[in-house]
């Protein structure tokens, strides 16, 4: 049986060039960037972890990470403006229309 995908946020700030496009290459491989810094990742817990793992090899300490984890629900109730190209059909985040 395989595991269940779960969506995540994750927001980072780098403060070293060099290091944050090797952060944004590696996000890029596993999800959806959405902002400058906060890309939107569907994963199951081994690949959050392990992306987790990679995202810390990158960092320094004077780096931060925010990993979330989010349920379904709280998922649909998220609110956000973008252009509508962005968003993915099946996705679980509520476009608001400005």
């Amino acid at each position: 049986m395989a595991e269940k995908r779960q969506l995540h946020l994750i927001a980072y700030d780098i403060r070293e060039p060099k290091r944050w496009r090797r952060a944004y290459k590696l996000l890029r491989g596993y999800g959806e960037r959405v902002q400058y810094s906060v890309f939107r990742v569907s994963a199951t817990p081994l690949q959050a972890a392990r992306l987790r793992w990679e995202l810390e090899r990158i960092l320094d300490p004077e780096d931060a990470l925010m990993m979330i984890r989010m349920c379904p629900s709280c998922a649909s109730r998220v609110r956000a403006t973008h252009d509508e190209e962005q968003w993915p059909e099946d996705s679980a985040i509520v476009k608001i229309v400005g």
